[in-house]
């Protein structure tokens, strides 16, 4: 499809909260046709999508970000005039195993996606016979408030490093000072977009967001992990004394904040996306294991000897809490569910989906798609 409407391109769209954000825009949007670019790796999963793969306003492409060339090609087969960019490897402990892997998908990934779109929205530019130095007709509003062309780029308030005790809430305008090499390739990655924003022109928003939990999320991330192993009695890692605090988000709400700022945020701008609810680790896990034990039958906290204490993470965080206001001040949006409600729907959820589960803690969905698609 082409100039018939807003052709988006969502990267990590198989993934935790990409498979939420693609779903939204399709079923909300029938007007736009959403591309998914998704290498599908370990985190990537089809079957998060399986309700809206056949949808008509929806193609699946499996590639690799950091691919120029393939990126440049996909910018102009599909004439791509909007950019979600979720794509990230995005675990922390992984990342202090092989930060390479996290400076290549989100470092250079990014700066990828930002070049192949500038070249593309200049080309069209060029193409509706205007300078490629005039950007204000390829990049302003149009008679009806629209933008010509977006790149939005999600990431994390990892990026902000840790509150000490008695400071406030990360804002927009906190400095940056991230700890891991996982918060350091995403404030990596977010400079390169702001700075393509002050250097081209080109329309940029950036959104930091605390903690998600919901369906689909893989295994390694605490929620669905200690779900879990509380179904079958295994140990409950709990790092250090579990006094780690974490702002914790249901992930349809995230996605919802991100079809708010798609389309009513202001390009330059940043909004941090967070959930107003603190938990200490350790705090979190007890009531995970109460509410888990109660869907499964059980006496309540008949699980809470599966607690573990385990040597704590290199470069730990004590903090996260994130500063919603602006968010909700600008542009009206803020969460919809109290955790406890959304804790239990997403209990729920893994719960009734242990073939999903099972799929994905064997490995099994991986060889699905390298059959469908090749590749890894």
């Amino acid at each position: 499809m082409k100039n018939g409407g807003k052709n988006i391109l969502i990267t990590g769209g198989a993934g935790f909260i990409g498979s939420h954000v693609v779903r939204l825009f399709v079923n909300k949007y029938p007007e736009y046709h959403i591309y998914n670019l998704d290498k599908l790796t370990y985190a990537g999963n089809l079957a998060n999508l399986k309700d809206i793969e056949n949808s008509p306003n929806y193609t699946f492409l499996k590639g690799d970000i950091c691919d120029y060339e393939a990126v440049k090609e996909i910018f102009r087969k599909y004439d791509i005039g909007y950019v979600i960019h979720l794509a990230a490897e995005s675990h922390v402990d992984r990342s202090i195993k092989d930060p390479f892997i996290f400076a290549r998908t989100n470092v250079i990934g990014t700066l990828t996606l930002l070049q192949a779109a500038r070249e593309w929205w200049n080309c069209s530019l060029a193409l509706r016979k205007k300078s490629q130095e005039e950007n204000d007709g390829c990049f302003s509003r149009d008679e009806n408030g629209n933008i010509g062309h977006l790149f939005y780029h999600i990431s994390t308030d990892e990026v902000y490093g840790a509150l000490k005790p008695g400071d406030g809430y990360f804002t927009e305008d906190t400095k940056y000072d991230p700890h891991s090499p996982y918060s350091a390739s995403k404030a990596s990655s977010d400079h390169f977009v702001r700075a393509f924003g002050d250097t081209y022109g080109m329309p940029v928003i950036v959104t930091n967001c605390s903690n998600n939990y919901g369906p689909y999320q893989f295994p390694e991330k605490l929620i669905p992990l200690f779900i879990n192993n509380i179904r079958y009695n295994k140990p409950l890692p709990v790092y250090g004394k579990g006094e780690n605090i974490r702002d914790w988000l249901y992930v349809v709400d995230h996605a919802r904040a991100i079809d708010v700022i798609f389309h009513k945020g202001e390009p330059g701008d940043t909004y941090n996306i967070g959930g107003f609810n603190e938990w200490k680790n350790i705090d979190l896990v007890r009531l995970l294991i109460k509410v888990t034990d109660k869907a499964l039958g059980r006496p309540e906290g008949a699980s809470a000897g599966l607690i573990t204490y385990v040597t704590d993470r290199a470069g730990h965080d004590l903090r996260y809490a994130i500063d919603s206001s602006k968010l909700k001040r600008s542009l009206g949006w803020e969460p919809s569910l109290q955790f406890e409600e959304g804790l239990e729907k997403t209990v729920r959820w893994y719960l009734e989906h242990q073939e999903w589960m099972d799929h994905v803690t064997s490995g099994a969905y991986l060889s699905y798609y390298k059959e469908m698609y090749g590749g890894e």
